[in-house]
């Protein structure tokens, strides 16, 4: 019904930068919010960014001044910039409060998620 597909992953050197994007589709009336996630080897996913409508924004503190969300209708992006090996993870988009029929209770989509390794 409703997807989200990210792209834009890859191998990166530390200090470099790399830009994501998700791209929702589907019969999507509206949409409360579209999140990052990332989870790297050995550790729990963890929210990264998070922007509701079109143009409010929140970051995690480890990634604040260096990544920026944002979104065009339905793509998302996230542009990583100075990255260091600990940004190394498989990067997840979300989208949450999907709506496609008016009216009718919302629901959370989770994309299959795109790598990102930061390293020399």
């Amino acid at each position: 019904q409703v997807q989200v597909v990210e792209s834009g992953g890859g191998l990166v050197q530390p200090g470099g930068s790399l830009k994501l994007s998700c791209s929702a589709s589907g019969p999507i009336v509206s949409m409360e919010s579209m999140s990052w996630y990332r989870q790297a080897p050995g550790k729990q996913r963890e929210l990264v960014a998070k922007i509701r409508g079109l143009d409010t924004d929140d970051y995690a503190d480890s990634v604040k001044g260096r990544f920026t969300v944002s979104r065009d209708n339905t793509i998302m992006y996230l542009q990583m910039n100075s990255l260091i090996p600990d940004d190394t993870a498989v990067y997840y988009c979300n989208a949450d409060g999907v709506m496609v029929v008016p009216g009718t209770n919302t629901f959370e989509v989770w994309g299959q998620g795109t790598l990102v390794i930061v390293s020399s």
